[in-house]
């Protein structure tokens, strides 16, 4: 967070920022050219459960002759209580009774160590913004995880899997990576090249053992997973950008752009999966597929944009922008090799209108095509599956094991959005945008029955499908501004609000709630600071409100989500310019999370209810400047 200046919500992609954002995009700035010597230290610690999680956090900025430079490095442990019941039950619909009852209890702990570094080295070439830029990165943590679990059976004749168990899981991860950019006047125009190159290692151990049924109590199963992975990736991109048009700022003005990106990953994954049963010994739980994994894709795309200022009330923006992506599996055991390839042409037009041609408030508005395409896990994926049913047996419909879909195409969206913004004269901000897209070949977990390698009789089995046609809309609706810049005389108190309002329809699935996966109807947030007059003291808050909502995701499955409320409050003493303590309270009103899931299979209905707690979390954090 130490070198982040500012971070952009951009709903409409452009053709330079890449047109994968069918929701939009996430726009991270860092800092450049600060040349202010400072040292920033803070030390705190959280509190959540009972659970103590320390850290620390430091950064510097200075200058050497032409270099300018900011590093950073932050250490963290993290604790956390993990607890849910989930209660199955199975309805026959066609005499109204319960024919099985299953009730699984979880509780355990999580702990998780960090470390990162980072840093940003910037070199001046000479007048007119030539840099040279050096950006290394380097994050690790590790973390552990036990947990006891139970299954209690209240009703049915089919006995449960297992009476009790537990588990305990060791995992490492760390990745780093090296940014270069190079930015260079050419002519009339800039030229700018950036080139990555990044890796991630990650090793994870497991033990689940699971003690007895409804007739033993021995260990009647015990599963040993470890794997290790490694992902490498290498990209390069260009751009030249070239300013032309008219003499007069504001009008006739071009500026063209023209680049290119070309990203290259490549996969390895190491994996051993023993199944023990009722003592015998260990067997590979997946028969048909090998202990190793590869996969590698590779992603290259071309774009043109032209942003052109017409006259001071009126500028267009037109691109486009093509893009092919290659994904490629090795054959593990009996298995074919799988291979996948899509390309895209995205078109990209937005246009702003100004009524006051040196005011700032504006209208926006976008016509574009964009996509989202699947990843290396979703396309090529070893089956992952579900722990509380053997494989020797068939599983349950809320219960699936999971695995990839190497057909799967990317989903594409056409969009238009149109937004008004008016901007008030101390920072104040009031906007209204109202967005609808209409999406083709939307990707969707479906659950299905399905004759596998890794079991002798059919499983169930999660899978990401293209599920036909979609079509999304909405309102979003956003205020911020210190209360005296409306009530004359007013303290000067800085308040925040949005509300935004979803509607959406999946084609082929029967309605009511055919929405899209994950989409709330509605989501509010509503927030205030104050600084004290008398006091060294800023205090603030917010409060976040995301709604119940149904989705009826096939014909035969329907989740629910409960209704959210987030309260989270901050004080900030300042002691003096260089010395701050600041105290954070976040989820100041815990409530659980109630997340229902049912799929019906001819006159059986199965609904899986999972209620998991959350809890109050405070940090207290001193904020040194050196």
């Amino acid at each position: 967070p130490e070198q982040i200046e500012r971070i952009e919500i951009l709903r409409a992609p452009t053709a330079e920022t890449g047109a994968r954002a069918i929701a939009g995009t996430i726009n991270i700035i860092t800092r450049e050219g600060f040349t202010r010597r400072l040292n920033d230290l803070r030390l705190g610690t959280g509190l959540e459960d009972g659970r103590l999680s320390p850290g620390v956090n430091w950064s510097r900025n200075d200058t050497a002759g032409n270099l300018i430079y900011n590093i950073a490095a932050g250490l963290f442990v993290a604790r956390r209580s993990a607890l849910s019941t989930t209660q199955t039950t199975d309805d026959d619909l066609s005499s109204g009774q319960v024919s099985r009852q299953l009730v699984e209890t979880i509780s355990g702990r999580d702990t998780r160590h960090g470390l990162n570094l980072t840093g940003r080295l910037q070199w001046r070439l000479g007048e007119g913004g030539d840099s040279l830029v050096l950006m290394p990165s380097v994050f690790r943590t590790t973390s552990t995880n036990q947990r006891q679990f139970a299954l209690t059976q209240s009703v049915g004749t089919v006995p449960a899997p297992y009476d009790s168990g537990q588990s305990e899981a060791d995992a490492a991860f760390t990745v780093a990576r090296v940014n270069l950019m190079w930015r260079q006047r050419l002519g009339p125009g800039r030229m700018e090249l950036n080139g990555g190159a990044s890796g991630w290692r990650a090793r994870s151990e497991s033990v689940r053992e699971e003690v007895g049924s409804a007739t033993t109590a021995v260990l009647s199963r015990s599963l040993d997973d470890r794997s290790q992975t490694r992902q490498n990736s290498l990209n390069l991109t260009g751009k030249y950008t070239l300013l032309s048009g008219g003499q007069t700022p504001g009008s006739n003005e071009h500026s063209l752009v023209f680049g290119s990106e070309v990203d290259g990953q490549r996969r390895e994954e190491t994996r051993t999966s023993l199944q023990s049963l009722n003592g015998a010994a260990p067997a590979p739980l997946l028969q048909d597929f090998g202990d190793n994994l590869s996969a590698s894709s590779l992603r290259v795309a071309a774009y043109a944009q032209d942003e052109w200022a017409i006259n001071p009330h009126w500028a267009v923006h037109l691109g486009l922008r093509w893009e092919g992506i290659d994904t490629r599996g090795e054959a593990q055991g009996a298995q074919a090799a799988p291979r996948n390839r899509s390309s895209v042409w995205t078109p990209l037009m937005h246009a702003v209108w100004k009524p006051e041609a040196k005011g700032r408030d504006q209208v926006r508005m976008s016509l574009t095509r964009s996509y989202k395409s699947p990843d290396l896990g979703t396309l090529i994926a070893r089956p992952s599956i579900n722990s509380r049913y053997p494989v020797s047996g068939s599983n349950a419909p809320t219960a699936p094991d999971r695995a990839g879909n190497p057909g799967l195409r990317p989903e594409q969206a056409l969009g238009l959005d149109v937004a008004v913004e008016r901007y008030l004269n101390n920072g104040g901000l009031l906007s209204a945008n109202i967005f609808v897209r209409r999406i083709q070949d939307l990707n969707r977990s479906v659950t299905a029955l399905e004759a596998v390698s890794w079991s002798p009789v059919p499983r169930w089995v999660a899978r990401q499908q293209n599920v036909g046609n979609a079509i999304t809309r909405g309102i979003e609706l956003e205020a911020k501004y210190r209360i005296n810049e409306i009530v004359a005389g007013a303290r000067p108190l800085d308040l925040r609000a949005n509300l935004s309002i979803f509607d959406s329809a999946v084609q082929g699935v029967r309605g009511p709630d055919n929405r899209l996966d994950n989409q709330a109807k509605a989501t509010g947030n509503v927030g205030a600071d104050y600084r004290l007059r008398s006091l060294p003291l800023t205090v603030g808050g917010n409060l976040n409100w995301v709604p119940g909502y149904r989705t009826q995701v096939s014909d035969e499955q329907v989740t629910s989500v409960n209704t959210k409320q987030v309260w989270d409050v901050f004080a900030l003493w300042t002691f003096s310019p260089a010395v701050g303590l600041r105290l954070l309270g976040s989820n100041l009103a815990p409530g659980d999370t109630i997340n229902t899931n049912a799929l019906s299979v001819g006159t059986v209905r199965e609904t899986a209810r999972t209620v998991t707690p959350s809890f109050i979390n405070w940090q207290l954090r001193l904020e040194l400047k050196l």
